[in-house]
């Protein structure tokens, strides 16, 4: 068994989709980046690399090579990581990731996005959990200025 930590923030952007795992939650704003910046599969993406001990996404889909990774769906990204750590000999055991968002409210779209990530690993989704935090009004995350998420991963 291997166990692997992610994080990941990005601000919040005008005239962007807020897409968070996996799923476009209603919202004034979306999150700002690269990709379609779903912070919660970035941070799951990292974990489960990181508990292959195979860097992380931003080594394996870099923002730096042009146009390749630009706006691209992010269930696209974490497809690709089950693909390298499956063919590496691992197996996703469960994963546990939390969103701090102070806005908007998240706890109707949660089982969504547990069903979503679960297809775009080829879990069960009883081996997938999302949990939503506020920061009480602290920090960037606090003053509305973006989202946070955080993930642990076990692989077999």
């Amino acid at each position: 068994m291997r166990i692997g930590f992610g994080y990941d923030v990005h601000a919040f952007a005008p005239n962007r989709q807020l897409w968070l795992g996996g799923i476009c939650v209603p919202y004034e704003l979306g999150l700002d980046g690269h990709s379609d910046a779903d912070v919660l599969i970035h941070a799951l993406c990292d974990a489960i690399l990181g508990a292959a001990a195979m860097r992380d996404i931003g080594y394996h889909f870099p923002d730096t090579k042009g146009n390749e990774y630009e706006g691209i769906d992010s269930k696209i990204l974490l497809r690709r990581v089950m693909a390298m750590v499956r063919e590496a000999g691992y197996e996703l055991g469960n994963c546990d990731c939390t969103i701090c968002a102070q806005a908007p409210k998240l706890l109707p779209y949660i089982p969504q996005m547990q069903q979503t990530l679960a297809e775009v690993m080829g879990v069960d989704v009883s081996q997938v959990n999302v949990k939503a935090t506020t920061t009480e009004h602290l920090g960037f995350v606090g003053r509305k200025e973006g989202i946070a998420a955080y993930a642990i991963a076990l692989l077999t």
